[in-house]
């Protein structure tokens, strides 16, 4: 164990709380954000927002991209995470579910760990606010 700090990046469907990409990474940068981008959304979306916060990170690089593929980025302000309240709700849920039981070894073994969340919140978790409907397939 290194009792390193590890960062997760995760794009989120704001309608169906379908999460499309995730990773992690002990070193985050600009240029790194701008390729979880570009898995992330591969062709162009049919969303029309991209919707992140105020971290240096997400530099006139990463809006280029956004812009790019037909999304308008859209910035949260300054300490105000209710403004992006599907994204903060998975991370809270993904903490209290998973995180507060498990040590991540390294990288590998959080994003092995992310992954399978991410497959019980897809698939197994019943979503309250989406009318209690199970997701069936992670369409």
């Amino acid at each position: 164990m290194t009792f390193r700090l590890l960062y997760c990046f995760f794009v989120i469907e704001h309608g169906r709380r379908r999460i499309l990409h995730l990773n992690v990474t002990a070193h985050p940068t600009a240029d790194w954000i701008v390729q979880q981008l570009r898995e992330a959304l591969p062709e162009a979306p049919p969303y029309r927002y991209a919707i992140f916060d105020h971290d240096s990170k997400f530099n006139d690089d990463v809006i280029r991209l956004l812009m790019s593929t037909g999304l308008e980025p859209k910035r949260t302000a300054l300490q105000s995470p209710w403004q992006n309240g599907t994204a903060e709700r998975w991370v809270g849920s993904c903490r209290r579910e998973m995180l507060d039981y498990v040590i991540a070894l390294d990288e590998r073994h959080l994003l092995r760990l992310l992954r399978d969340y991410v497959d019980y919140y897809h698939h197994d978790r019943i979503h309250d606010a989406l009318k209690k409907i199970r997701r069936m397939s992670a369409q």
